[in-house]
């Protein structure tokens, strides 16, 4: 491996193991503040556990996603010293304004844990409401430079010198609104099913029609509603997204549908793989016309192909299979609720099969899948540019050496810390289990939250 893929392949890893705790610190925090709400309205008090159980994974969560993040910013300060400097002569608020986003999170969310069963109804809302407005608010300042590297403005660049900088111009650049709509959209969906899986696979180990079973069939009934409403919104900012592409980078689209030759009434290519000695999609289903629609709302909406752009400024072709694996999954994700929900309605059964909770179960683990294809997709799909026709990836590199010790170690660093999680959320949670959570919230004056803490 080169010193530059090494360097790639480090940040790489460390953003896609952060990536995961990250979406989840976004997405749970909605999750907490759905069943505070409802257990205000009707005073279930199963509500209320689910919302002290879930914030206490949120807590194990949010210990791990901080370190990393931080290992994030180190690295792109050690790894990219060429794209840190572009971005703290033009674009240093995102980072800036995420340290005070991080603050009210952390602030809001220890007084919801320290402090529920003392503050009035009407506060604990609020708090909630204020972690779930910084835990966004730090993901879609972050995402902001990553709008940024694809659709850099606030300044210009003659000669290698930056001129007429405008941090706000560059903070509000073009695909800013649709991308943090999509991550913000997409973090809910993945908060919503992870809960889901854990809901299901709860329901599959206990009898059913027992307490715990259904703690988790309520637990399961919300985080459907939740997850089916949001990956719905998903996908409708996946379409604006497709049309930001077409306008901002074609090169990106065209890779993403294996699209070379540039034509209106271009086909989409569903599934199969690139192939660039022919320069065709093999094994894909093609829908006439559809990617030109999905491009500019007509059928007549020319797309430009990648023979239009010389082979060392094309995208790496694989992001075509990482783009359908986001697509594909999205899709299921919201046919999964409206498949559950009319088995309980229009076919009026009372239980679900075992079959259905084995696949409700994957659905957590797919979404985060999703996500993961997503930002590889993403990043990828922007090569060889770290700023999009302004910098390249490799001018942007470290000129170190010796970076593999340097990968390997970090490897290792996240193995431990994955497994660590793993193992404190089992043992707490075999510990505290929902039967001593619901019994200890159903007598008067014993404290929930503070408990187990």
């Amino acid at each position: 491996m080169s010193d530059l893929l090494i360097a790639r392949s480090l940040f790489g890893t460390t953003m896609a193991f952060h990536i995961i705790f990250a979406t989840i610190g976004v997405g749970l925090p909605l999750m907490i503040l759905a069943a505070e709400l409802l257990y205000q309205k009707t005073k279930d008090q199963d509500y209320v556990v689910m919302a002290k159980r879930w914030t206490k994974a949120f807590a194990v969560l949010l210990g791990v996603g901080i370190p990393t993040g931080t290992i994030a910013g180190v690295q792109l300060s050690l790894l990219w010293p060429g794209f840190m400097e572009v971005i703290g002569r033009v674009m240093p608020l995102p980072f800036q304004i995420e340290i005070y986003a991080f603050f009210i999170e952390a602030l809001f969310m220890s007084i919801y844990v320290y402090a529920a069963e003392r503050i009035a109804p009407w506060m604990r809302i609020a708090s909630l409401v204020l972690v779930a407005i910084g835990a966004l608010s730090s993901a879609v300042l972050i995402t902001n430079v990553h709008t940024f590297q694809g659709t850099p403005a606030g300044f210009r660049y003659e000669d290698g010198n930056f001129l007429d900088i405008d941090p706000w111009a560059a903070f509000f650049n073009p695909s800013f609104f649709v991308t943090a709509g999509h991550v913000a959209l997409s973090a809910y969906v993945v908060g919503a099913f992870v809960v889901a899986s854990v809901a299901s696979f709860k329901m599959m180990k206990n009898k059913i029609g027992s307490r715990v079973y259904l703690f988790h069939q309520k637990a399961l009934v919300l985080s459907l509603v939740v997850g089916g409403i949001f990956a719905f919104l998903t996908a409708l900012n996946g379409h604006e997204s497709a049309q930001y592409l077409h306008r901002y980078q074609p090169e990106k689209l065209a890779a993403a549908e294996g699209l070379f030759e540039t034509q209106s009434h271009a086909p989409l290519a569903i599934g199969g793989f690139t192939d660039k000695e022919t320069k065709e999609i093999k094994g894909a289903i093609e829908i006439p016309w559809a990617l030109s629609f999905l491009a500019g709302n007509s059928f007549d909406t020319v797309v430009v192909g990648l023979n239009d752009y010389p082979e060392e400024l094309w995208p790496p072709l694989f992001i075509h299979t990482l783009f359908n694996g986001m697509v594909f999954i999205g899709s299921a994700l919201i046919m999964v609720p409206l498949l559950v929900f009319a088995w309980k309605k229009f076919f009026k059964k009372t239980q679900y099969p075992k079959l259905m909770l084995w696949g409700l179960v994957t659905t957590g683990p797919l979404a985060v899948i999703a996500i993961e294809c997503g930002w590889i997709f993403a990043c990828s799909g922007r090569q060889p540019w770290v700023i999009y026709h302004i910098l390249s990836t490799a001018e942007s590199a470290t000129t170190a050496t010796n970076l593999g010790a340097l990968f390997v170690s970090f490897i290792i660093v996240y193995m431990i810390l994955g497994f660590s999680v793993v193992f404190v959320l089992l043992y707490f949670f075999r510990k505290n289990t929902e039967l001593d959570d619901i019994e200890r919230a159903e007598k008067k004056g014993t404290p929930l939250f503070s408990s187990n803490s």
